[in-house]
């Protein structure tokens, strides 16, 4: 790299203080005017005639001296549909301000509708993983969401959906649903060369962006891609320039800083991941160049993130260590890279047991040396923040005081001081959803926890004022008769209660079944109905 500005005409018309890809972030330098003479233009003409014949290298690479000014942006992804459920809306167990939620695919029954992972519909993810409400608690706390559309498995919108019209309205369900503000199109294997697809999704986002943005919503659009040391492949820059080409106005590059399989026995991840984004600048560099638009080198890395695969990569040669992390974000900052993100924030933790000195591809550790959470909390050190993003301080609650709660408003069993609630389990407290770490009774969810204590509830977010008591879901349907005060029930004896099924668990007498739930475990009766908010168990 070297500091020399090399400067070329462009046309005169362009503006980049006006430019929609700006870092929002960024403060616009100066920029000098130059006139065109022939001599200029006929050099230009050369370069580029040069370029097109044989590659890039006849391209002027832009440079200029000004040192970064761009905040780098952290944004770890978090597997949406992976047990155990990370709880990436309560600060407590997330230092990030942000996250980019993964992935939203094709519907594997219908190619044109979006589901989580080709496992939930979006419906199922409401409710099932809470995932509205935990996306509306992380906003309150002042956090925010990426929506991140793709990844390796499953079969993305646009490559399962031949339909234009239906796959436009898929995205614009999505965005409205979710109140989107930045979308992260993750585009890879076959996906990446494949054209139909790649037409389809460039007029479905660039519809739907400009939809958002003349409704005062704007989109911001980030292509995530596969990288190699010396940066995008030729398919990758294709993509960028196809989604320039097609209206979209997209707010930068991520490249995907892992899995470099370059043969040496032990890959230095750092220097692959720097060379990678060097590379990657050079290419955006001449690419905006060839679409007319001259950039400067710290523009340029404003549209530039980088996700490292933390820890133990697919390559068994390959770790990315927490050095490496610290070398990436002192390079983030250094150089004002727009966005720094990294898979998964699920799995960043030490393996455990057995695991702990092997080679481990695991979903829910890192497969190196590190304490928990301990990548995350380098990138989120980072300064930058999302467009319109909040400092994220704590969880808004409603006013304990005042707060009430009705069962038949709650969607789940309001909290009970004498009750024991198994790990998994969901409450509702004074106006909150929580769920339970782990087993434990007359633990306050609302209250603090003593000094070096971990609360054993974790936020999920607010009781909206539409929802509804849980209904109860019976497990067996040949139960029909009543209980009856006075008769004698043994062990085994079924009954109906207020219309549900139960099963005597000794013998009794005058004991009515309990309608407080979680049901304890004094209680004569077991229920054989299920209702939301208990733990699925085997």
């Amino acid at each position: 790299m070297t500091d020399r500005a090399t400067h070329v005409a462009v046309r005169p018309d362009y503006d980049p203080s006006a430019d929609p890809l700006a870092d929002p972030n960024w403060q616009e330098p100066e920029q000098p005017r130059y006139k065109l003479s022939w001599t200029r233009l006929i050099l230009l003409l050369l370069v580029l005639g040069l370029a097109g014949a044989g590659g890039t290298f006849g391209v002027i690479h832009l440079r200029n001296t000004a040192g970064p000014t761009a905040k780098s942006w952290a944004v770890p992804y978090v597997d949406v549909t992976l047990t155990p459920t990370f709880p990436f809306q309560d600060p407590t167990a997330n230092p990030a301000n942000d996250v980019a939620l993964g992935f939203v695919v094709a519907d594997p029954k219908n190619p044109c509708r979006p589901s989580w992972g080709g496992a939930y519909t979006l419906d199922g993810a409401g409710s099932l993983l809470e995932l509205d409400r935990r996306i509306a608690q992380l906003r309150q706390a002042g956090g925010d969401i990426t929506l991140s559309l793709g990844g390796l498995n499953n079969s993305e919108l646009a490559v399962a959906c031949t339909d234009d019209t239906r796959l436009t309205s898929a995205y614009r369900q999505l965005v409205k649903r979710y109140d989107v503000r930045t979308l992260d199109l993750d585009i890879e294997g076959t996906a990446v060369a494949d054209q139909a697809s790649l037409q389809r999704r460039v007029a479905a986002v660039a519809a739907v962006q400009q939809e958002r943005e003349d409704a005062g919503k704007p989109l911001a659009v980030w292509l995530t891609l596969p990288v190699s040391p010396s940066g995008l492949t030729d398919d990758g820059v294709a993509v960028v320039r196809g989604m320039l080409e097609g209206g979209v106005q997209l707010r930068g590059v991520n490249v995907m800083t892992m899995d470099f399989n370059n043969g040496e026995a032990r890959p230095d991840m750092l220097a692959l991941s720097t060379s990678a984004l060097n590379g990657t600048h050079k290419q955006l560099s001449d690419l905006y160049l060839r679409l007319g638009r001259k950039l400067t080198s710290p523009q340029v890395w404003s549209r530039i993130g980088a996700t490292p695969m933390i820890g133990q990569n697919d390559i068994d040669a390959e770790r990315f260590t927490l050095d490496d992390a610290e070398g990436l974000a002192r390079f983030a900052v250094d150089h004002g890279l727009g966005r720094v993100s990294m898979w998964s924030i699920n799995r960043d933790a030490p393996c455990r047991g057995t695991f702990a000195n092997v080679v481990v591809h695991s979903n829910t550790c890192s497969g190196v040396e590190q304490e928990a959470l301990a990548f995350t909390k380098v990138f989120a050190g980072l300064p930058g923040k999302a467009a319109g993003g909040a400092d994220y301080e704590s969880v808004e609650i409603p006013d304990q005081a005042t707060a009430v709660d009705d069962p038949k408003t709650s969607p789940y069993p309001v909290w009970r001081m004498t009750a024991l609630y198994v790990g998994g389990y969901k409450v509702v407290w004074k106006g909150v959803v929580y769920e339970a770490k782990w087993a434990n009774s007359g633990q306050d969810p609302a209250a603090a926890p003593p000094a070096g204590a971990q609360s054993a509830w974790s936020v999920i977010g607010p009781v909206s004022p539409v929802e509804k008591a849980p209904r109860p879901v019976p497990v067996v349907t040949d139960v029909s008769d009543p209980w009856t005060p006075g008769d004698v029930y043994r062990r085994g004896d079924r009954v109906l209660f207020g219309g549900l099924p139960y099963e005597a668990k000794w013998t009794t007498k005058d004991e009515s079944p309990s309608t407080e739930f979680p049901i304890d475990a004094d209680d004569p009766w077991k229920p054989l109905f299920t209702i939301p908010g208990e733990p699925k168990t085997n």
